[in-house]
Order: structure tokens, then C-alpha cells, then sequence
């Protein structure tokens, strides 16, 4: 074996070093182009699936869910819902329809009060007997009443307002159903029949109310066919807003933000309010909505509120009273209309969820870093979203999450499958012949280790351990060579096991001989772990020497020669790392140590006195607890040595060794 400074001048150490960087480098540049292509080919499946509506139901229900997380706000004291509810119907002889002259006296009462604006949620259409006459007195006197239409469509037909009341008293309630069932959105216009812009029930009343603030509808500066109402300007939603995908794309609609479940908005019973049982100071300067809240009336709509809410579906005419409390308070200041982000910076919100992920996936090879950064990461992006959503923006939780776990897990299965080629490779350049501990230690430290298919020379202190048996030529040439080849495996098969035992690994073997290594892969730099591996080398040996003597009494009944063997220890600095071709590399061990540790094993090879001779060097002995018993042989010259080295042999040890 050649030391260190045998085999490199400065100017190779250089050049190896300067084709490191580079190599590195290269593999750095890799690993990016790699991850940057893997992020941005998932990132385009993500938008792809979300432009195919794959993604929308999913959206929709995270939409849903962050709904149920904001807290409730107080009930809106500027609205009064009147509901008819079932006992109103019952207690009045019917289940479907009440007569005019209920009306006609709910609404002379309101009248009295004086609200600010009336809204009746109930189709009249058609006279309904008795009390037509009257009912169209009120209508007719007080100008703020708003009555309904239904603008239908191509399979339900327009259903007409009542007759009394002038146009602009007149909004349609139609209401936009998302394809899940869920009510999510309001509609503020919609095309008549000339494609002029009608507006909706709710919007009427707010109108009314703001009119008496001195708040009118006006173009916004920003865009003359966006309204302005106060200080806020109502921007239509676009198909591709938030979570949904070619949505509708012909109504002025926004989304709903809803105040809270059903007990945000104030409500009476019909019959409490005939009965006198409300006081005039909570009708006064209100919008009272007057509707249906029976379940025969089936008037009823899921919202995002639906699940996990006791109370379930919402009655039709208190989505109209939160279309206007909504209203109210934008045009007010007092709560924002949902915002959402241009679709193209939520692409780019895609991709960086995605590239993190590819990070992620390439630059973390720990299990446990992994194990804490992705539930950060996950909870960060949820966590980032839902206070963005409280503060009144909406912007698309399902693909950056998406992209993150596709390119993550993309990214982690082709580092694994990375890793068990580099592993595979590592056990190539180790054989099997390290202990499962080394084995396990080395694997899970490759990065330490590995460099472009190569283990990177690294200096450490070792034992060496060399073994060779005494005349093994002259065995040979009394056995054939399938004797002599069964008869040696069985031998080497005994003493590569004692050596996994005691934490070496086997480097090579040389025919009939040895080498085995204590100490690496993994250096070992505090003086306790030296002194182990020293320790575990002699007591490797020390168990050589009885199997030996097993197996000669083996051999000698089954008629097989018996053997002595000669063992050389040394302990002292060596350099390891890949040596060979990229076509056969093997892990090399040089250094003086190797030197002196082979010249131990041959030293004075007639000098025999036990079948298995122990030579250990003072820098081994150092090493050694107490208890092991010692033959000094004296300072001696070994081969190609100038220095001489203190040599002993080991008899053995107080206690046995296994």
C-alpha cells in the first residue's frame, strides 16, 4: 500500500479539488433543473385539472368550511324579517296561501311605524280573495314598498309583480344556485328583456334605505359599468374568480358574504306582529322583509352555513335580508365585499407552492426534517389562506396544496429511488461484509459520503487488521481445487462473520488472506472511539484464534489439513474513499498504517507459538484497557520501515472474548 504523500503532489490535490467543485456544481444545477421542470409540469396539470372544473366542487367546500370558521357577527338592527311561519298559515285556515287583506292589514300597520323601506318576498300575481281592494290601497299610498317578479328562464316562466306597484318598485328575487346546491352568491342585475338592467329585490331595498343617508348608485370612476354605492365600488364577479371556474358569466353578481346563520337577522312572527306584540321602536326607520318560513312552503336554500349548523337550510326571505345587510354595510364601510386576486397571480400562487414542494423534495434527505417541515408548510398555506379570508379576500387553497403534495411526493419518490441506486452502489464498492450497524450508520450519512458516484477521500484514524495462513501453498498443492476452494470459503466464512461481529468491515481478500477495517466508514474523532475500535479489533482476533481451533478439530476428523494463521493489528491515521474507474471502483484504504499493519502479520513468519499469533504496534497496546495479556517482542525493524516499532503479542485476555 502507497501513503498519502506517495500517491498526490500539491498540483493533483488541486486539480481533484477543482474537479469536485465542478462536480458539485454540476450536481446542483442538476437537482434544479430537475425540480424547476417537476414544479412547473405539475403546476400546469394542477391549472389544467382546475380549468376542466375537476378542482371547483373541492374549492367550493373549502369555501364553504372557512365560512363556518369566521365567528358570527351581531344580529343587523337596521332589518326585521316578518316571517309567516306555519302556525301563521294554520291559525289562518290555510297551508298555502293567505288572502290580501292579511297583507292589507300588516301593511297598514308597518305603515304607521314608518320604516324605511317594505319588502314583500311573496308572489301576488293574482288577487287572492278577500281584501284585493285594500291591499292594492296600500301598495298604491306609500312608495316604500318593493314588491317581486321572477324573471324565469327557458324552463320556468316569468312570474309577474303585483299590478299596483310601479316599476321601480320592483325587483326580481331569482337567485343563482351553484351545481352543488349551495347558495353562494347574489345577484345585484340582471338583462331584461331589451338588455337593459333590472335590478334584484334585495338591491331595491337597500337603494331605499341609503337614499335616505344620501347614498345613491353612481358608475364608478374606475369603470363606468361597475356600480358604486358609498364608498365602495361592487365588482363583478368573474367566471374565474376564487374558487369557481367559467362561471356565470351574464348576471352582475357578487359573492355572498354572508353576516351569520339566521339568527343574524332579527325576525318576527306574522302573528306577533298583528297581535301588537312588537313595539313600534323596532319597526321604525327598518327594512322589514315580509316572507315565508314555514316548511310547507318550501322556501328554503343550502348555504355554506348548512353543514355543522343546527339550524340548516335558510328561508329564501332571509337570503334576501343578508343580500341586504350586505349591501348596506359595503356602501357604509362597515364590511367589504369579497375581494379575490387577478387569475394569473394566482397561477404564479400555484407555482410557488409547487417549487417549494420540489425543494422540499430535493434538498431534504431527513426523514425527521421532513417529518416537521411539510405540516408546517401544510398548516402555513391553510393557516395564510383562512386570514386572508377573514380579512375579506378569497384566493384558491385546493391546487397550491395540490401542486405542493404532487410535486413533494413526485419529487420524494424519484430522491428514493435515487437513493436505492446509490445505496446499491455503496454496496457494491462495501461488498457485505460490514456489520448491519455500519452498514445502517453509512446509509443513512451518504451525503456525508457520496459524491457523484464516488466515496470522497477523507483522513481518519483506524485499525487495520491482516490475516494470512502458514503454508497454505504447500496445502494446495496436496488438495484439488474444489477441496482447497470448499475448504477455504468455510474458513473465510468463519472469520468474515467475526469481523461483522466485532463492527469492521471486510476490504478484501487476498487469497488465502484478510483485510479488514475498525473505524470506518464513519470517522471516529473522539479518543474513546478509537480506543473501541482498537478494542474491537484485538478482541476480533482473540475470537479468530478459537474458531481456528474449532475448526482445525472439524477438519481433522473430516480428514482436511489443519492450519495456523498469523494476525497483524495497527492503529494509526489512514485515508479512505473510492479508488478505480467509474467501470470498477472499490473502497481503498492507504495510508503508512495499512503499511505497518501488513508488515505486523509477516514479521518473523517462522516465529510461531500458538496456532493463531497475535502482533499488535504500541499505538495499538495505547489503545487497550486493562486485562488483556501481553508478550513484548521489543523495538523492531519492519519492512521498508526506517523507524523501528514496538511489538507485542497478544496471549490473550482475562475474561473470554466472543
Amino acid at each position: 500500500m502507497l501513503g498519502l504523500s506517495e500517491c498526490y503532489t500539491v498540483q493533483d490535490y488541486k486539480i481533484e479539488m477543482k474537479r469536485k467543485l465542478n462536480q458539485n456544481r454540476q450536481e446542483r444545477d442538476s437537482a434544479v433543473a430537475v425540480a424547476a421542470i417537476a414544479s412547473l409540469a405539475i403546476t400546469l396539470l394542477v391549472l389544467g385539472l382546475r380549468g376542466i372544473r375537476s378542482l371547483e366542487w373541492i374549492e367550493l367546500l373549502t369555501y364553504d368550511w372557512m365560512v363556518r370558521l369566521r365567528p358570527e357577527q351581531k344580529p343587523d338592527d337596521r332589518i326585521l324579517v316578518v316571517g309567516i311561519t306555519e302556525q301563521d298559515l294554520q291559525s289562518r285556515g290555510s297551508l298555502l296561501q293567505l288572502p290580501d287583506s292579511v297583507y292589507a292589514g300588516l301593511l297598514a300597520k308597518l305603515r304607521q311605524a314608518k320604516p324605511r323601506a317594505i319588502g314583500i318576498d311573496i308572489y301576488r300575481d293574482t288577487p287572492i280573495e278577500p281584501g284585493h281592494a285594500a291591499f292594492v290601497q296600500e301598495l298604491k299610498q306609500n312608495d316604500r314598498i318593493f314588491g317581486i317578479t321572477k324573471l324565469g328562464d327557458a324552463t320556468q316562466p316569468t312570474i309577474q309583480p303585483p299590478k299596483a306597484l310601479p316599476s321601480e318598485q320592483i325587483g326580481f328575487n331569482d337567485v343563482v344556485i351553484d351545481r352543488d346546491g349551495i347558495l353562494r352568491r347574489a345577484i345585484l342585475f340582471q338583462p331584461g328583456d331589451k338588455g337593459e338592467p333590472i335590478p334584484s329585490f334585495s338591491l331595491q331595498l337597500a337603494w331605499r334605505y341609503l337614499l335616505d343617508t344620501k347614498i345613491e348608485p353612481k358608475p364608478s370612476a374606475q369603470d363606468p359599468n361597475t356600480m358604486q354605492l358609498g364608498q365602495t365600488s361592487f365588482i363583478r364577479l368573474q367566471p374565474n374568480d376564487g374558487g369557481y371556474v367559467r362561471g356565470d358569466a351574464n348576471s352582475y353578481l357578487v359573492l355572498l358574504n354572508y353576516r351569520g346563520g339566521t339568527r343574524t337577522i332579527p325576525m318576527v312572527s306574522l302573528g306577533a306582529m298583528m297581535a301588537g306584540q312588537v313595539p313600534l321602536e323596532d319597526i321604525r326607520d327598518r327594512i322589514i322583509l315580509i316572507g315565508n318560513v314555514a316548511e310547507s312552503g318550501k322556501d328554503f336554500f343550502n348555504t355554506p352555513l348548512s353543514a355543522g349548523q343546527s339550524e340548516g337550510r335558510m328561508p329564501g326571505v332571509i337570503i334576501h335580508a343578508q343580500m341586504v345587510s350586505l349591501f348596506l354595510d359595503a356602501a357604509t364601510g362597515q364590511r367589504s365585499l369579497f375581494w379575490f386576486w387577478p387569475e394569473m397571480a394566482e397561477d404564479f400562487w400555484v407555482l410557488g407552492w409547487s417549487i417549494l414542494g420540489g425543494i422540499l423534495a430535493w434538498r431534504s434527505r431527513s426523514s425527521l426534517v421532513l417529518g416537521i417541515a411539510i405540516p408546517v408548510c401544510l398548516l402555513g398555506l391553510i393557516g395564510f389562506c383562512i386570514w386572508i379570508f377573514f380579512e375579506g379576500g378569497w384566493i384558491p387553497i385546493v391546487p397550491p396544496l395540490l401542486g405542493f403534495i404532487l410535486t413533494l411526493g413526485s419529487g420524494v419518490t424519484y430522491s428514493a429511488q435515487k437513493a436505492q441506486r446509490q445505496q446499491q452502489m455503496i454496496m457494491r464498492l462495501l461488498g457485505q461484509s460490514t456489520s448491519p450497524e455500519i452498514a445502517d450508520t453509512l446509509w443513512q450519512r451518504r451525503d456525508e459520503l457520496l459524491k457523484n458516484g464516488r466515496l470522497p477521500g477523507q483522513q481518519l484514524t483506524a485499525t487495520l487488521l491482516f490475516t494470512d495462513l502458514k503454508g497454505f501453498s504447500s496445502i494446495s498443492e496436496r488438495y484439488s481445487p474444489e477441496q482447497v476452494l470448499n475448504w477455504l470459503n468455510e474458513y473465510l466464512d468463519a472469520m468474515a462473520q467475526l469481523v461483522q461481529k466485532h463492527q469492521g468491515i471486510i476490504n478484501k481478500f487476498t487469497g488465502d488472506g484478510i483485510m479488514a477495517v475498525f473505524g470506518v466508514p464513519i470517522p471516529h474523532e473522539l479518543t474513546s472511539e478509537i480506543q473501541q475500535d482498537a478494542k474491537n479489533a484485538v478482541d476480533c482476533a482473540i475470537a479468530m484464534e478459537q474458531t481456528l481451533s474449532t475448526l482445525n478439530q472439524q477438519w481433522q476428523r473430516e480428514g482436511l489439513p489443519e492450519v495456523q494463521m498469523r494476525v497483524g493489528i495497527f492503529t494509526g491515521p489512514v485515508v479512505v474513499g473510492s479508488l478505480g474507474s467509474p467501470i470498477r471502483l472499490e473502497y481503498g484504504v492507504i495510508g503508512d498504517g495499512v503499511n505497518i499493519a501488513s508488515r505486523l502479520e509477516s514479521l518473523d513468519k517462522d516465529r510461531q507459538p500458538s496456532a493463531c499469533r497475535i502482533l499488535i504496534a504500541q499505538q495499538t497496546k495505547d489503545c487497550l484497557p486493562e486485562g488483556y495479556q501481553l508478550e513484548s517482542w521489543g523495538s523492531t525493524s519492519l519492512k521498508g520501515k526506517a523507524i523501528e516499532v514496538e511489538v507485542f503479542r497478544v496471549v490473550g485476555h482475562t475474561a473470554s472474548v466472543g
